[in-house]
């Protein structure tokens, strides 16, 4: 059926949304594609539903081409499986719950892993049965704390997310290329730049794990990636470890009065000032910065953690929280903040601003051996052998020469501080490279974790029960829509690839005549007739000029002005994306246009 803008359900805009910040998201609610409901959460309208669906078959297309099946899961589920797996609690408070008229608990799902498990688990019983690779695609939510973006970052969402369910470890592998290759081609189908990236597994659990991300400087996460082909999401780069040093003839560390130096910009420009070394200068590089975090665990509970790093490097907090949890021992997602005064006056032996791993004496304050029981955590550079200044945990005053190994220890190590530009690629492919991304997809190794705390076991060829290893695979439908609108356009409008957009050709007529409207009429059935989806401006009263801001602004791939040029039996074929227009005889567009389209 032929859009005709004089029925369809369109209202554009002139100015952008008041609470719009990127690109995707001023255009999307401005050519009518999505309307704003509530923070985070959107309507679509005809346009954007076409746009959508598109999208959607080009997923189910791949996902059912590996031999992966469709199912449907309600997005409204009891807490009972999720008790199970511990994530009732562990989402904090990014979980919407609710409960029924009879005090019965339920969430909103963020994500369907227990679901899938539960009925793999009523159906399956037998390692002939798999593997079996099953699939969705269902609206998520997740209480989000800052909204924003638009599409990018929602409280409902779409995703496509699938699980893979195997008898062992090579199933398993075997079903995570099979679903990274699938990615590849979904995302190549639509046109989208992506780069697969290493990551963490954050709260989903299992082992191996990759993000698909879309380069755009407006991304929400960093990564990083070398010249020789190294690519991690920032959470997930490893530190290049220096080797230990031999300090049996390190000098005696010595601790020395240095007022007023809270900060380590003040702490080197005093330690240059009395205490000189002939190596030269001393630097933020050469003292151990002690920050303390506080951690808000998915119960609720608030437990002060610190860092000891490199004082030239500042921690990253995104860093922090994707690599604390198994130090806190803990599932989920762990928030972290900096450490307020009133935490710190909950420990009297931590001296703001002079804090340290030892009393420069004869026992550790930091570590949960030491005199502040706080769990001590350093950056994979602090090795054994190396000297620092830090703090002496007495106000005004700070140890030189403090050798870690020699005269404090830690409670484990953590990647938590910023990954710079330069810095060594941990498979020594050469310096890497930052840029920022948003994450199309993300795939893991589940392995076990589900399948064993929901119980879900099958025979295995010698008859013996066996737990099945699960993979689990995602992707951000609506998010991917946000993604093309974002790197598809221009100051006009959107500029949508051919394979999604909400119609192939749209047909513009600029002026009263009688003629110019019965020649559009003729062409849009025509089209229609050919398979060509057709958008047709077909308003009597509307302006040339508006008409003509509404074709750009909407980002149809073709666009076909009828209009004077009909008196000498031309109309004007326009491609949007590069702006080229030439006139073609009004007998000979049809064809023209059927070409194009079908390439």
């Amino acid at each position: 059926m032929v859009l005709r803008l004089s029925s369809l359900f369109l209202r554009t805009l002139r100015e952008d949304p008041v609470d719009a910040e990127v690109a995707s998201h001023k255009l999307l609610v401005r050519a009518g594609y999505i309307r704003r409901a509530a923070p985070g959460i959107y309507t679509w309208l005809p346009m954007g539903l076409r746009v959508l669906a598109k999208v959607e078959a080009i997923v189910r297309e791949e996902m059912n081409s590996i031999g992966a099946q469709e199912v449907h899961f309600p997005a409204l589920l009891p807490r009972e499986p999720y008790e199970a797996t511990n994530r009732w609690t562990e989402y904090g408070e990014g979980l919407f719950r609710l409960q029924d008229r009879k005090g019965a608990d339920y969430l909103l799902a963020p994500t369907h892993e227990e679901m899938f498990t539960l009925l793999v688990k009523d159906l399956y019983n037998s390692y002939k049965d798999l593997p079996a690779y099953l699939y969705q695609i269902q609206n998520k939510y997740r209480d989000e704390a800052r909204p924003r973006a638009g599409l990018l970052r929602g409280r409902e969402f779409i995703m496509k997310d699938s699980y893979s369910f195997d008898i062992d470890d090579d199933g398993l592998e075997a079903a995570y290329q099979a679903h990274r290759a699938a990615y590849i081609k979904i995302f190549a189908r639509l046109g989208l730049e992506v780069l697969p990236v290493f990551a963490t597994a954050g709260a989903m659990g299992g082992s191996k794990s990759e993000e698909f991300l879309h380069p755009t400087p407006v991304g929400e996460d960093t990564f990083v990636r070398s010249a020789g082909g190294y690519a991690a999401n920032v959470e997930a780069v490893t530190t290049v470890v220096p080797a230990d040093i031999d300090f049996t003839d390190a000098p005696a560390f010595e601790v020395m009065d240095t007022p007023d130096t809270p900060t380590i910009d003040t702490l080197v420009a005093v330690a240059n000032q009395m205490a000189a070394r002939p190596e030269g200068p001393w630097e933020a590089i050469d003292t151990l910065k002690n920050v303390v975090l506080a951690a808000k665990l998915p119960t609720g509970e608030r437990q002060l953690v610190v860092l000891g790093v490199p004082g030239d490097r500042a921690v990253d907090f995104k860093r922090v929280e994707a690599n604390i949890a198994s130090h806190l021992e803990v599932g989920g997602e762990v928030e972290i903040e900096a450490a307020t005064e009133a935490d710190l006056k909950k420990h009297p032996t931590l001296i703001k601003g002079y804090i340290g791993p030892g009393n420069g004496l004869d026992h550790a304050v930091l570590g949960s051996q030491g005199a502040s029981g706080i769990l001590f955590l350093v950056d994979p550079r602090v090795v054994s052998g190396t000297s620092w200044i830090t703090g002496a945990n007495e106000a005004g005053k700070h140890v030189f020469g403090l050798v870690a190994g020699r005269d404090f220890t830690w409670d484990g190590t953590i990647e938590a501080v910023e990954v710079r530009a330069g810095d060594p690629a941990p498979d020594g492919s050469g310096p890497l490279e930052t840029a920022r991304g948003i994450e199309m997809g993300h795939i893991f190794q589940l392995g076990r974790k589900y399948a064993e705390a929901l119980d879900l076991k099958v025979l295995d060829q010698n008859g013996k029960l066996k737990v099945v290893t699960m993979g689990s695979y995602g992707i951000g439908v609506t998010r991917a829509v946000a993604a093309l609108a974002e790197s598809n356009h221009d100051e006009n409008g959107l500029v949508w690839p051919r394979n999604v957009a909400p119609a192939d050709v749209h047909l513009v007529v600029t002026g009263k005549q009688a003629e110019l409207f019965e020649a559009a009429e003729k062409i849009a059935t025509e089209l229609e007739a050919r398979g060509i989806e057709v958008m047709y401006d077909d308003r009597p009263k509307v302006s040339a000029g508006v008409k003509f801001s509404d074709a750009e602004l909407i980002g149809v791939p073709t666009i076909v002005v009828i209009g004077r040029g009909l008196a000498e039996g031309v109309v004007e074929v326009k491609d949007r994306a590069t702006g080229e227009a030439a006139n073609v005889a009004v007998d000979e567009v049809v064809e023209l246009l059927v070409t194009t389209v079908n390439g």
